[in-house]
């Protein structure tokens, strides 16, 4: 490695780097062009230091920081280990692409508080960081929920009545279920181990059992309220009044990733696959989140907003992840892991192509989208990647995810939650791919130039005023349309990369 650098400082600058970054930004106030290059510069920074800490760990280094102690024996903690460095890499790089694509549409659609937009997108990341290489439960904690209010002005930027109502919602539920639930449960994790570090195997085996175990397991997940299980999912949809970047962001890089990453902790580290698997205290929980899948997907398929239909795509497909750890077996794992890979560069392409559409088109419903694709092929090229690795369809990155999940239910005995992924894989064809088909295989009709049909859905724009969106907007959708191939081709090492961290 490079001479002069310890992986325990890299560590605390992928800590520090994002934060420095709100200040340099909010120094730049007024240069917007200067603002915008450090936006883009601090981010590729960041994956940087990430990139130089997975080469250490795969190396052999060890890397761990301890920042103070809350009580004694309980520190705030910093270790890079597998998981973290899947996610921690995962959001760096997507980082660097939301920043471009967000400077595209925020200037093209004149939005405003622009610099206060990129503040807020540096802390989250900050907390995105502390998240990711959290040593144990309460360090874990406490960048979640810094995570949740850093990313509120995000969710209010408009700051209209619509907007404010939506922060209320984002607020409300993101915090009640973390003070109601998962506040509760790591404090009952603490007074009957003593620790709250993760640790390999989990820490809870032999220290609680039965009804009192699946108890926790479920204060756990529905405390983990970024995961948007059912019935804690409304801030989702409500969050949609957001900007496209912002809801980009959400869904691919920081929130709800950092949701179903928490899950993954949990069940890895502190319950463990032996103990989930011996005592069947997630059992119960795997069918709560069949149905959270299921009846998101029927949802998305009744949702003519774009951006709706792909909010309750994303309830669905976190649940993909909930649902592997419930089953309690190492290929369950594996697949969550691989899902929340898969999930964050299909869904982030499906919303920066969403944007593109909007901004080059004004249209916001899948039913205005007709002939679309004629005019803006890049974009709905994209898009129909995008589609098929939240599908799953060969050779994305999603068919991994869904095939590591199945074996994992193979493995559990629960081979109806085979059929529950089929049918959401189903799903996800009906209210993704018609889109496309939409787009590319219907004719763009000018409502000046052509009587309309009666009973069917009409695009009416001017071929000849039709282009694709700025290329800020339609290069970084395509970049992570192509990610979500190439993850397809590095699926076994990712799975093997993490395997060992996932055993009993």
């Amino acid at each position: 490695m490079m001479t002069g650098l310890t992986p325990e400082f890299v560590l605390g600058l992928t800590l520090l780097l994002p934060g420095l970054g709100a200040i340099l930004i909010g120094g730049a106030d007024g240069y917007s062009g200067l603002r915008d290059a450090l936006s883009l510069l601090i981010a590729t920074a960041l994956c940087g230091a990430v990139v130089w800490l997975l080469m250490d760990h795969l190396a052999g280094g060890v890397a761990q920081l301890q920042i103070t102690q809350i009580v004694q024996g309980l520190p705030v903690l910093f270790v890079v280990e597998p998981l973290g460095l899947v996610f921690a890499t995962l959001a760096s790089v997507l980082w660097i692409v939301i920043t471009a694509y967000s400077i595209g549409y925020m200037r093209s659609n004149n939005e405003p508080h622009q610099t206060r937009f990129y503040i807020c997108f540096a802390i989250a990341m900050a907390s995105t960081m502390g998240i990711a290489f959290a040593g144990n439960m309460i360090t874990l904690f406490l960048f979640y929920e810094m995570l949740t209010l850093s990313t509120y002005p995000l969710v209010v930027h408009h700051e209209t009545d619509a907007a404010r109502r939506a922060g209320r919602v984002y607020l409300a539920v993101l915090l009640s279920t973390s003070i109601l639930f998962l506040l509760p449960a790591i404090i009952w994790t603490w007074s009957i181990t003593g620790t709250l570090d993760f640790t390999k195997g989990g820490i809870l085996s032999g220290k609680i059992e039965g009804p009192q175990a699946a108890i926790l397991f479920a204060l756990y997940l529905f405390g983990t309220g970024k995961a948007a299980l059912m019935p804690f999912h409304r801030w989702l949809p409500a969050a949609m009044v957001a900007p496209t970047p912002v809801s980009a962001f959400l869904h691919a890089v920081a929130v709800v990733k950092a949701g179903v990453f928490t899950v993954l902790k949990v069940g890895v580290y502190i319950f463990g696959v032996g103990f989930l698997s011996t005592m069947n205290v997630s059992e119960w929980m795997a069918w709560v989140a069949a149905f959270s899948l299921i009846a998101a997907s029927f949802i998305a398929l009744r949702k003519d907003d774009l951006k709706a239909r792909l909010a309750y795509s994303t309830i669905a497909q976190l649940a993909y992840v909930t649902l592997g750890v419930s089953l309690a077996t190492v290929m369950g794992m594996v697949g969550g892991v691989m899902q929340l890979v898969a999930h964050a560069l299909g869904k982030i392409t499906l919303f920066m192509c969403a944007g593109a559409i909007y901004l080059a088109s004004g249209k916001k419903n899948v039913s205005e989208m007709r002939g679309l694709g004629r005019v803006m092929p890049f974009t709905f090229g994209a898009f129909l990647l995008g589609a098929l690795s939240i599908v799953g369809i060969p050779p994305t990155g999603g068919a991994w995810s869904k095939w590591f999940l199945m074996m994992g239910a193979a493995d559990s005995g629960q081979r109806v939650m085979i059929g529950v992924w089929i049918l959401s894989s189903l799903l996800s064809i009906a209210y993704l791919i018609p889109l496309v088909a939409r787009g590319f295989f219907l004719p763009l009709q000018d409502q000046e130039d052509r009587p309309q049909p009666q009973g069917r859905e009409i695009s009416v724009i001017s071929l000849a005023k039709m282009r694709e969106a700025s290329l800020w907007c339609v290069v970084p959708a395509c970049i992570t349309a192509i990610l979500s191939v190439l993850v397809y081709f590095a699926g076994p090492g990712i799975a093997g990369f993490v395997l060992p961290t996932l055993g009993p």
